[in-house]
């Protein structure tokens, strides 16, 4: 695994890279855009690549000497480099592409600083691995989770890995869960960000480890500096071996959670 000191200088190159192409999807917002497929139903936008390569100008400039992954252009940067950036240059593409705002723009150093970019709302969510805050109109404010909208947001897209031993949708119809809480589909990691942000009370996916995600890694990054509970959909640390990801606001919120999700399999 590829380690790395948190540091205000790489949350301030995190936080750069994301306005970066959060200022690209803005600009190609409405346009019509041509969709690049990438099989099983999945593709880009001009606006995922011109994106992406906005964020990789920041980052090569900023830190010459690590590496990238990003989502549409691979791996990129020198070979054994110590650190590697995870960049998700435009999260909710079917969103985009069909006028829907609910996207979100990923920048994360592997284990270290990150940022989860709001195109639309202008906000930037970030972290230099210990405290997490919120920019808007460039000013910082701290994030607080909290419980307190019982919004659970549920990644409803396939693939399934973990089924028939856990599926989303019977999570949704849990007699715990309609009583407690009530659920939402962002179909964009925008809504991590927002558990950390005290504006969702969980998130909840199926997959596997999600822990070096392009899609997750800012997001996980953001909740665990927010002081959330974050955890496979299994209970067990992500890593090599998790399970999707459970990411709550506080150790009630998801200790239910898990509760429901384990009966799944009882």
């Amino acid at each position: 695994m590829i380690h790395s000191s948190p540091s205000a200088a790489d949350a301030a190159v995190a936080v750069a890279a994301a306005q970066a192409g959060a200022e690209a999807v803005r600009e190609l917002y409405g346009r019509p855009l041509d969709r690049i497929d990438k099989g099983a139903g999945d593709f880009a936008t001009a606006a995922d690549v011109e994106a992406e390569r906005r964020i990789l100008d920041v980052l090569r400039s900023a830190r010459p000497d690590d590496a990238v992954l990003g989502e549409e252009s691979g791996k990129q940067g020198p070979i054994g480099a110590d650190r590697q950036w995870l960049v998700d240059p435009l999260c909710g593409t079917l969103n985009y592409a069909v006028g829907s705002t609910l996207v979100a723009v990923n920048v994360a150093l592997r284990d270290g600083a990150a940022a989860v970019a709001d195109p639309f709302s202008g906000e930037v969510f970030h972290t230099d691995g210990r405290a997490a805050l919120v920019r808007r109109d460039g000013a910082d404010a701290p994030l607080a989770p909290t419980a307190s909208s019982q919004l659970v947001d549920v990644n409803l897209d396939p693939p399934f890995p973990n089924a028939p031993g856990f599926r989303a949708v019977e999570l949704l119809g849990h007699p715990d869960f309609v009583q407690r809480f009530r659920p939402r589909v962002v179909s964009s990691t925008l809504a991590v960000a927002w558990v950390a942000a005290g504006r969702r009370a969980a998130y909840v996916t199926d997959g596997g480890d999600l822990s070096a995600s392009v899609h997750f890694a800012a997001g996980i990054a953001l909740c665990r500096a927010a002081g959330c509970v974050v955890t496979g959909i299994d209970g067990e640390p992500l890593g090599e071996a998790g399970r999707g990801l459970l990411a709550a606001a506080d150790t009630q919120t998801h200790a239910l959670l898990l509760s429901m999700i384990r009966s799944q399999g009882s």
